[in-house]
């Protein structure tokens, strides 16, 4: 019996610690995205970047291409508008670095990726 303990105990540890690895995510209030998303580019580093002028423009990289549009936030939530079928307001939920974007409700991300200083793209 004590054999068998060791490795229970050893295994429950690991998953301890596992488990309080795991990001945590918070919920940003309209203030917090407004003061967090001005003048920062959320990005997937290989796919799309958004750059969230201090203004209120938006400029959106993704697949060679750019739209310009607009963001701003709106009953706590984060909206964007690039055009024709391209505009929603969001849920900006962030664990450090990391930014997930969701529907009100939603556990699931619609869009993920890191927050980072703006960067040109020429």
């Amino acid at each position: 019996m004590k054999r068998l303990a060791a490795p229970i105990l050893i295994l429950t540890a690991a998953l301890a610690t596992a488990a309080s690895g795991a990001e945590k995510f918070q919920k940003l209030s309209g203030g917090e995205i407004r003061a967090r998303m001005s003048g920062m580019e959320m990005t997937d580093s290989t796919h799309f970047s958004d750059v969230f002028a201090a203004g209120g423009a938006l400029a959106s990289f993704g697949m060679g291409k750019k739209k310009t549009g607009k963001w701003w936030v709106q009953k706590d939530e984060l909206c964007v508008d690039r055009g024709k079928d391209d505009s929603g307001c969001y849920q900006v939920w962030v664990s450090g670095k990391k930014i997930e974007l969701r529907h009100e409700g939603s556990d699931f991300a619609l869009q993920e990726g890191v927050l980072k200083a703006a960067t040109r793209h020429d």
